[in-house]
């Protein structure tokens, strides 16, 4: 088993003891940071950042220089699966992400498959290459989370071609052709899974999962057509590699009104937005499941003593953690952090997280 210095995170989302709440932050290694625009420029495309291993390896790191997170994340894109099926990414300036070959016609998506797990080489390589730059003498700074899209949420950019306001096409697919709807997710599960499983034999720690769109389903809808298959994923999952506990997060945007029946799909933790009160969703979820969020990325946008107060706000709605308490609380934004974000009002939050926090466990309180 290797060791890692700082193994708070792994340790909260597992809900064992900690002493104090862990802070990470999804999209944390991204444009609101200078020295990430300028290794992006370098790199001379967003693809072309993320398949270099070696720029991949640099970007990851780059936060964890700034502030004192109890994490790193993969820097990859949930897109690169459908990208291997042969779908064809691109990211056009200003408009994100598209497929050249969205899925329209029943033809193509019958002779849809998961791909050959050697076409994602570059994304095992970077996870790797992460591990090794996050060691040194033999000793861990943090974890390193893994990811990947849901099955749905691939579907959504797999069917559109692009992202939407509305996903009329996803959505009329799904309704009018169930049977070619379940045949998409079903390959994108065996997919993922694998996807993933690679992703921990490279190295990766902690797994999430991001349903991103789950929350675009109607009730019934979302538990056929999402939760069914996300389900699927983490259960094929490995939960143990190099002797250590591999913990999985699941993430659906918009999913607070499903967080029971989310808490029994095989997810060590549940991330929650910013519309779900954390102390309701902690008694919804009982000891089943830790919790990860939640704080507004745009909170990030206000002055600092907003910020502080703000965060304090989460951590107290979650509740006092007694000592030795089994809570799992781990402290995340409710969705990406904006590319606007002054990048010194990401260090006031780090800083209130982890001292307020701690207070929180003091004994008395």
């Amino acid at each position: 088993m290797s060791t890692i210095a700082n193994d708070t995170l792994l340790r909260a989302l597992l809900r064992e003891p900690t002493a104090y709440t862990p802070v990470w932050l999804m999209r944390q290694a991204g444009r609101y940071l200078p020295e990430y625009n300028a290794t992006r420029a370098r790199a001379g495309s967003f693809l072309g950042l993320a398949t270099d291993p070696g720029l991949a390896t640099e970007v990851t790191l780059q936060p964890l220089e700034r502030y004192a997170l109890d994490a790193a994340i993969l820097f990859s894109d949930i897109l690169t699966v459908p990208d291997a099926m042969g779908l064809g990414l691109r990211f056009a300036p200003g408009e994100g992400p598209r497929f050249e070959h969205a899925l329209r016609t029943e033809a193509q998506i019958r002779a849809l498959r998961a791909p050959d797990l050697e076409r994602l080489r570059y994304v095992f390589d970077a996870v790797s290459q992460i591990r090794r730059a996050l060691t040194r003498d033999g000793v861990q700074r943090v974890p390193l989370i893994g990811f990947a899209g849901s099955p749905w949420t691939l579907a959504c950019y797999m069917v559109e071609g692009q992202g939407s306001d509305d996903w009329r096409q996803t959505k009329t697919l799904m309704y009018s052709r169930p049977d070619l709807m379940h045949h998409i997710l079903g390959v994108n599960a065996e997919a993922v899974a694998a996807y993933l499983n690679a992703q921990v034999e490279s190295g990766a720690q902690a797994l999430m999962l991001f349903d991103s769109w789950g929350g675009a389903l109607a009730d019934g809808a979302f538990q056929e057509f999402s939760l069914q298959y996300s389900r699927r994923v983490l259960q094929a999952l490995r939960r143990e590699h190099d002797g250590r506990r591999v913990p999985l997060i699941l993430f659906t945007k918009g999913g607070g009104g499903w967080l029971r029946e989310m808490s029994d799909s095989g997810a060590d933790a549940l991330g929650v937005d910013w519309t779900v009160n954390l102390g309701a969703a902690r008694s919804l979820v009982g000891e089943r499941v830790a919790l990860q969020g939640n704080l507004d990325p745009s909170v990030l946008f206000a002055p600092p003593d907003s910020i502080a107060a703000q965060a304090r706000a989460v951590l107290d709605a979650f509740g006092t953690i007694a000592p030795g308490q089994r809570a799992g609380h781990v402290f995340n934004l409710g969705h990406g952090i904006s590319q606007f974000t002054p990048p010194e009002h990401v260090q006031v939050l780090v800083d209130t997280v982890h001292q307020h926090s701690r207070k929180l466990r003091e004994p008395g309180r």
